[in-house]
């Protein structure tokens, strides 16, 4: 090897870390495993014992609208920290608890306390802005246990972008102040004028009480036990006490048993799979966010614990079929924090939809362009496409008169400001340096590239993008019929015809037998093959000839692995299967695919996909399926390979396992002729029988029991309310 040839390798692995300004880095294996609970704008990352900031790797802390108001909270029992027995989440996410004991405990070269005598149970919760916490200690011991039990605390009242990585050359200026015997106010004034402030309260009063340490020293008979109590608040003032321990528990239950109440439960055969499912569900109602719009689904913990449009447009659309009250909230909160005005650090133009929103004192302060943010190019098509799927999944005439506004404003900018060259493609340029540089879902800085690895340039019009628009127009001509609007309806349905028409001729790659990735500014195809051209079979833009040529090369190994189908083909010129979109997989990702190979009756391929991701669910943590996982090919007696910090939960990919049972089943609804149609149904090998309850439509519902025979299902209603017609269709 040349030393020309060594220089050129070095520069090419250095250039993505100067490149990509918003990275999330990985700087060392996690210590402990994590755990993250949320309630609405407050999330807690902890480790296994119940600690924040005790052990390194983890972005620990108790954040709120993208601020981190506690980054310790540790216990230790005579300056040494206990042993740990176990640790849970509730099936729920509703809280952990984790089970401790002590350690040997030496004092003048003496044991005075031996090892596993106290058990000690950490119970945790979020509600309302606070975390809770409950410790029960109990002696087991023979003799009394006389020892320390101290909490450590402390807070930076760190930005999230700065606990991501960013440094920022000023901060603002943080205080501690005792109140009383039992309470802590930590303090922090922001360069942005704001003042944030974390209170604790302790219960009983510590027996000593600093600026950053509670000590309770404790003398328990044998069998005797008490329990102490912390509350940790943000932004309240420690006149104003919250609930107490029990009766916030109790209330925060009761609301996460209402809120889950309405929704279509599922059933199966298979009770690995159904673990999955109680999993994914619990996942996203406490992702679920009670906004002033409605119910909003977060994108995921901890990075993404706010209102993103692309995520929360998708993860509606995956969960429209068992909740459409979700799709309701999305759309309302979309619709409100629609782009008005032109402005470039934003990104925004008028008739966007927002991309994220942060609260934050780098967002306040423009240090990060992300306070209402609107750089995606795939969030106003994606808009325009669910409101569509919403109003024929629900008939809900009344929230599209309400929309129609926003949808009509969407759709001037997909025919305006999206297509700056007035092509018919709606493509994409960052209007700042400060933006992202892809806007698309596949939004690192090298997930757009041609076939020689070459990063595209200039406008670039993805493939997928295309089909959202397609999909888009096609269902708001269906909305403008249902407004009234003829004239408007046969515009719409026209152009829709002409973009894929146009499209065909754009993006098809003869040579590859797939749609190019993108057109780059010159309008030249990327030529690189991507599960993108799987995404374009959801949007039905795709030819019926080449949509089978799409979906064979989708299930061939260098996209398939067997765990899932990868972002990008292996051989193409930045396939990286640990990277974050140039090769590893995303359920997501598969979940639109096999809607798209159901759409196109292709139903072996979505079995394949259904397995695949089932099989990586059982080997995954909690059976929690992350937001992607890495693409290294499926080897005998071994699982899938995990992405270090890939956010778990995700909204979009704990909605994937009902987005995979409605494309088997093939899921359609009829609002107006109260009909829920299973098209092709076909159920994979690992579920012989699935029950779906109070699925409804309208303000009607059934009960349905699907069964596999072979190749072939069997539908028994089991039970129906109100007026509503169920049928099997098999054909194309």
């Amino acid at each position: 090897m040349s030393s020309e040839t060594v220089t050129q390798m070095t520069i090419r692995t250095i250039e993505p870390v100067s490149e990509s300004p918003f990275y999330i880095p990985m700087t060392g294996p996690a210590a402990r495993p994590r755990r993250s609970l949320k309630h609405d704008d407050t999330f807690i990352v902890l480790d296994s014992h119940g600690d924040i900031g005790a052990s390194a790797g983890g972005p620990d802390g108790l954040f709120n609208a993208d601020t981190r108001y506690l980054a310790r909270l540790e216990l230790v029992l005579d300056e040494v920290q206990p042993l740990l027995l176990g640790s849970n989440l509730r099936d729920d996410n509703s809280a952990l608890t984790v089970d401790l004991t002590n350690s040997d405990v030496y004092r003048n070269g003496r044991i005075v306390l031996r090892k596993d005598m106290l058990h000690i149970v950490r119970t945790i919760f979020l509600w309302r802005g606070t975390a809770y916490q409950r410790i029960g200690v109990q002696n087991h011991g023979e003799n009394p246990a006389s020892f320390d039990l101290q909490l450590l605390f402390d807070s930076d009242f760190a930005d999230l972008f700065e606990v991501r990585g960013e440094k920022r050359p000023r901060r603002g200026i943080g205080s501690s102040t005792l109140h009383g015997l039992a309470d802590v106010m930590l303090e922090y004034s922001g360069l942005d004028g704001k003042s944030r402030s974390t209170a604790l309260h302790f219960e009983p009063r510590p027996t000593r009480l600093a600026a950053n340490a509670a000590t309770y020293h404790l003398e328990l008979a044998p069998q005797q036990s008490t329990s102490l109590f912390v509350a940790v608040s943000c932004n309240k003032s420690i006149a104003r006490k919250g609930d107490t321990f029990f009766r916030a528990l109790l209330a925060h239950r009761r609301e996460m048993r209402r809120s889950t109440a309405g929704a279509t439960s599922v059933e199966t055969s298979n009770d690995i799979f159904n673990e999955v499912l109680c999993q994914s569900m619990a996942d996203l109602n406490m992702l679920m966010t009670e906004t002033p719009q409605g119910r909003y689904p977060y994108a995921g913990i901890p990075w993404y614990s706010t209102t993103f449009g692309r995520d929360g447009l998708i993860t509606a659309l995956q969960m429209l079929w068992i909740d459409p009250r979700v799709a309701h909230g999305v759309l309302k909160r979309l619709a409100h924090y629609q782009a008005k005005a032109v402005d470039p650090l934003a990104d925004a133009e008028p008739g966007k939809i927002l991309h994220e929103m942060r609260g934050g004192e780098m967002a306040a302060l423009r240090e990060v362009p992300f306070a209402r943010y609107y750089g995606s190019v795939d969030s106003t098509p994606l808009f325009v496409l669910l409101a569509g799927l919403y109003v024929e999944r629900t008939g809900d005439d009344k929230t599209l008169k309400e929309l129609w506004p926003a949808i009509e404003a969407a759709l001037r900018w997909i025919d305006g400001p999206g297509d700056p060259d007035g092509d018919g493609f709606v493509e994409y340029r960052r209007a700042s340096e400060h933006g992202l540089a892809n806007q698309g879902w596949k939004d690192s800085y090298d997930a757009i590239f041609h076939a020689d690895g070459r990063l595209a340039e200039g406008y670039i019009a993805l493939a997928e993008v295309q089909g959202y628009v397609f999909a888009g127009k096609r269902l708001a001509a269906r909305c403008a019929l249902r407004m009234g609007h003829p004239d408007k309806a046969r515009k719409l349905e026209a152009e829709a015809q002409w973009l894929a028409e146009r499209f065909e001729e754009a993006f098809w790659c003869e040579e590859l037998g797939i749609y190019a990735l993108a057109l780059d500014g010159a309008k030249q195809p990327c030529k690189v093959r991507t599960s993108n051209a799987g995404q374009l079979l959801f949007t039905g833009i795709v030819r019926e000839d080449r949509a089978r040529l799409v979906a064979a090369d989708l299930m061939r190994p260098d996209f398939f692995s067997g765990w899932g189908i990868r972002t990008v083909a292996r051989g193409e010129a930045r396939y990286n299967p640990m990277s974050y979109h140039d090769g590893s997989i995303w359920p997501h990702d598969n979940a639109l695919i096999a809607l798209g190979l159901a759409r196109y009756g292709i139903k072996h391929s979505v079995e394949n996909v259904f397995k695949g991701l089932f099989d990586a669910a059982t080997y995954m943590d909690l059976r929690r399926l992350p937001e992607l996982f890495c693409g290294f090919q499926r080897e005998r007696r071994r699982g899938p390979t995990l992405y270090p910090v890939a956010c778990a939960p995700q909204a979009w990919a704990s909605a994937t396992p009902f987005t995979l049972l409605e494309a088997a089943l093939g899921l359609e609804f009829d609002a107006r002729r109260l009909e829920i149609r299973l098209r092709n149904p076909r159920l994979p090998a690992f579920l012989d029988q699935v029950i779906l309850r109070d699925l409804r439509l309208g303000s009607s519902s059934v009960d349905l029991k699907i069964r596999r025979h072979g190749d072939e299902v069997s539908l028994e209603v089991l039970r129906t309310r109100g007026q509503i017609q169920v049928s099997i269709i098999l054909a194309h």
